[in-house]
């Protein structure tokens, strides 16, 4: 649904549309606590990832309009900490809710309060699109073959925004296998599933705001700097945080550095994201940036979202769980190379301004 909804934001009111994608994947939400098997809470999960994709590409192409190029990654990385956020808050409250009143009251109690936000976000008032300015002679509202046509062309034509994306694919792998943290937390590191869960949250949360805030402020410092400076600055980050990741599931939970590494991890799980999607942003026409969210967002939720926790939770069903773990953080180290490769071919494109 990214892709489609993707190029509906390109065309479309974005506050409107994203307020019926929020109205739709809240209340799927709360449905889903009412599953009585596998099939009654695959539909309902189903849509509510067809409502989350009207999110993103329509506030990133939006967050495009209102923010200078030089702080495009920042504002990109800033609006990703609502997912450490919200991932940390949801750990935090499962602890004490699951325990006490069962996995579905936390599926009713998002699902409200998601549907209580529907009407701030429709009070938003949708930006002046600054393709209009860029580049005068386009129509206000695209064709839906006019964008087709636009990104075919950008990806057949642009090879550093295909090498960013399998580099972006790599690291969203590493960090979606995270998922399994609290499982290994509590089988393979001997901690209480409350205590785990309440951790989890608390240093996802603060880590993945660090880590995000990093990720934005430090990839438009390179990019500020050297010719496609964000995808230079993305490799280097790769390259810092994956021994700290490998030193975290190895080391002891009794070791001074356990929580330190722990919180470090976090932050590494969560620095690409304002990068990567103002790369995927700076790489193509302006009337086309919210499909170039989408088509980025698709790419990494197939092979990194859709393979990282799938294979690292094959992986430990067949030695251990740490195992599985070890190698998805060797997997989104790996990143390295195709930043590289992006770098590289990315030199000889002009640079995003504020021009």
């Amino acid at each position: 649904m990214g892709l489609a909804l993707g190029a509906a934001a390109d065309r479309a009111d974005r506050p409107r549309l994203m307020a019926a994608g929020l109205a739709v994947w809240s209340a799927m939400t709360a449905v889903s606590g009412f599953a009585q098997s596998f099939w009654h809470l695959l539909v309902p999960r189903m849509l509510v990832g067809a409502g989350e994709a009207t999110l993103t590409p329509a506030a990133l192409s939006m967050l495009g309009d209102v923010f200078p190029a030089r702080r495009r990654a920042l504002a990109a990385g800033l609006y990703y900490a609502g997912v450490p956020v919200g991932g940390g808050l949801s750990l935090i409250v499962a602890s004490y809710m699951a325990p006490r009143y069962g996995w579905r009251s936390c599926f009713f109690v998002l699902g409200l309060v998601g549907l209580l936000f529907v009407g701030l976000v429709l009070r938003l008032r949708d930006p002046r699109r600054d393709r209009l300015a860029i580049e005068p002679e386009l129509p206000p509202r695209p064709t839906l073959g006019e964008i087709a046509s636009t990104m075919v062309r950008t990806v057949r034509q642009s090879r550093a925004f295909v090498w960013a994306a399998i580099g972006g694919i790599l690291m969203t792998y590493a960090a979606a296998s995270a998922g399994h943290l609290v499982t290994w937390l509590v089988n393979e590191r001997g901690f209480e599933f409350a205590r785990a869960a309440l951790l989890s949250g608390v240093l996802y949360a603060t880590g993945g705001i660090a880590g995000n805030f990093l990720g934005g402020w430090f990839a438009d410092w390179c990019h500020a700097r050297w010719a496609a400076g964000r995808v230079v600055g993305l490799g280097l980050l790769s390259a810092a945080f994956t021994p700290i990741g490998i030193a975290f599931l190895l080391l002891p939970p009794a070791s001074p550095f356990f929580f330190v590494a722990w919180f470090l991890t976090s932050a590494g799980a969560n620095v690409f994201y304002g990068p990567i999607f103002a790369i995927a942003q700076d790489l193509v026409p302006a009337r086309v940036r919210a499909t170039a969210v989408a088509l980025m967002l698709f790419a990494l939720n197939i092979f990194g979202v859709g393979l990282g926790p799938f294979l690292t939770g094959l992986i430990a069903d067949t030695t251990t769980l740490t195992a599985g773990l070890l190698h998805s953080v060797v997997v989104g180290g790996l990143a390295v190379v195709p930043f590289a490769m992006a770098a590289r071919e990315a030199r000889g494109t002009p640079r995003a301004t504020d021009d």
